[in-house]
Parts: structure tokens; sequence; C-alpha cells
């Protein structure tokens, strides 16, 4: 299984550098929503063993993630908005018109997969079209791939005190060097881009490179579990099979779309006034 992991990693990791590095907005954005398609039948494949989703309005959804690098922000905006009371408009339309056929279970179930899955994920499209957005992608990718070498490999070598029931496999040392590895590349990669003039950092700069892959690190993790949550509710052990060692493709990003939206918040918010 590790040897497994190990090249699936090796593979798989040049892939998606050239990816970020040679392709635009709109090609890396349709690259995300095929994996939004795929992580969304992953998704739809666990919640089926527990309800009925509506699979049509679920996958459909995806689509949002691939409008954000071809419709201009002023139209996305109300998109992104107005998706939600149209979605539920929908889907509770579903449960009049099947008279009951259709539960509120079911919708709630696919309103929750909608959420998480292509919400989350849009917001990596969203990172993308910002300035310097590959950059910002690549530090998204790094900090939750950090946290996830860094909590496995140490919770594999030492972890000894279990952190939840959530995720019986995981422990205290290996959340704990999972944030603070998270810290150590986000702060190289920062550091890296600041010396090749991608950044400037100045003063106290350099002190908010080491908060924010921090609470990252430890965001990552949330989304870890949050999987793992859904997982065993469901009684499943991974999401899907097409990556070998890692399990299905939502297992592989689960940390990265939970960050995503922060990440994000912090392009927008956070970096205009440091």
């Amino acid at each position: 299984m590790n040897l497994k992991r190990i090249l699936t990693s090796l593979i798989g990791f040049p892939i998606v550098v050239l990816m970020i590095a040679l392709g635009n907005a709109p090609i890396i954005d349709f690259a995300i929503m095929i994996i939004a398609i795929i992580c969304m039948y992953e998704y739809i494949s666990i919640v089926s063993k527990v309800c009925n989703p509506i699979k049509w309005v679920a996958y459909l959804s995806t689509i949002i993630v691939f409008l954000v690098s071809i419709v201009p922000a002023s139209i996305m905006k109300y998109i992104m908005l107005y998706s939600i009371p149209v979605t539920l408009l929908i889907l509770f339309l579903h449960i009049i018109v099947s008279d009951m056929k259709i539960t509120f279970k079911d919708v709630a179930y696919t309103f929750l997969g909608i959420a998480y899955v292509t919400v989350f994920i849009t917001f990596i499209g969203l990172i993308v079209i910002q300035e310097k957005g590959k950059l910002a992608l690549g530090y998204t990718l790094m900090t939750a791939w950090a946290t996830d070498v860094f909590a496995y490999t140490a919770g594999k070598l030492f972890g000894k005190h279990h952190f939840s029931k959530v995720s019986p496999k995981k422990t205290i040392e290996g959340c704990v060097v999972g944030a603070l590895g998270a810290t150590i590349v986000g702060f190289i990669y920062t550091i890296i881009a600041n010396n090749v003039g991608a950044i400037h950092l100045q003063g106290i700069q350099y002190l908010y490179a080491i908060i924010i892959p921090l609470i990252l690190g430890i965001i990552s993790q949330v989304g870890d579990f949050t999987e793992s949550s859904i997982k065993r509710f469901a009684d499943v052990k991974d999401s899907g099979n097409i990556l070998p060692g890692h399990g299905g493709m939502l297992d592989r990003i689960d940390s990265v779309i939970f960050i995503a939206p922060f990440v994000y918040l912090i392009l927008k918010i956070l970096l205009p006034i440091i």
C-alpha cells in the first residue's frame, strides 16, 4: 500500500505541476471541473447507501466550476449567490412532483454534496483567476499535501494517542506534525516566491507567512476528518479506487477543497491590508 501511494504520487505530482505551469485559466478550470465530477460521483456512491440522492442536479451543479473562468466576475457573483435558492427550489420540487417518493433526507444529502463538493471546489477555480492565481493554487496544494504527508508519516512512525473516533487511525502526534509540516512547507514556499520576485514580503509579513500555513494546516485536517465522518456514517472505507494507494479522488483532495475557500479569503481580504 505504501509503495502504491508513492508511485501514484510520483506520477501524479508532475502532471499537476505541468497542468498549472502550462495551462491557462479555462484549461485548468476544465480540469478542475472533471475532478469535481469524479468527486461528485464518489460522494453520490457513498451517500447512496443511506439515501436516494438526486443525481442529475448534483452532476449539473459541477458546471459552475468551469464557468468561473469564462463568465465575467460581475455576473459570476450573482450565479454563485442565486445558485443556492435555485438549487433548493429544484430539489424541493422533486419532493412535490414525486409525491414524497423523494424525501427530505434525499434532498438534504444532495444539497450537502453540492455544497461540499461543487461549492468548495469552485473556490479552487476562483483562486486560479486571481492575480498570481497559479502561485496561490500551488501554495494551496503544497500546504494541504504537506499536511497529509507529514501527518501520515508521523502517525505511522510514532503515533500512539488516537485523536478521534471519526478516524481511529489518526493520532494526536500525526495531527500536530501535520500542522507543523504545513507551516514549514508553506513558509518555504512563500520565501522562495518572495526571493524570485513573485511576491514581496516586508517586516511583520514574515510572521503572517508562518501563521497562515499553520492555520491552513489545521483546517486541512478538519477537511480530512469531514470526509472521514461522511464515509464512516455510510460504512465505507474509501470514496473510490481511482488513485491506487490513496483511494478515491475525494480521498486525495478532501484537504485541498477545505482550505481553498480560506486561501481565497486571504487573497481577497487579508493580503491587501498587510
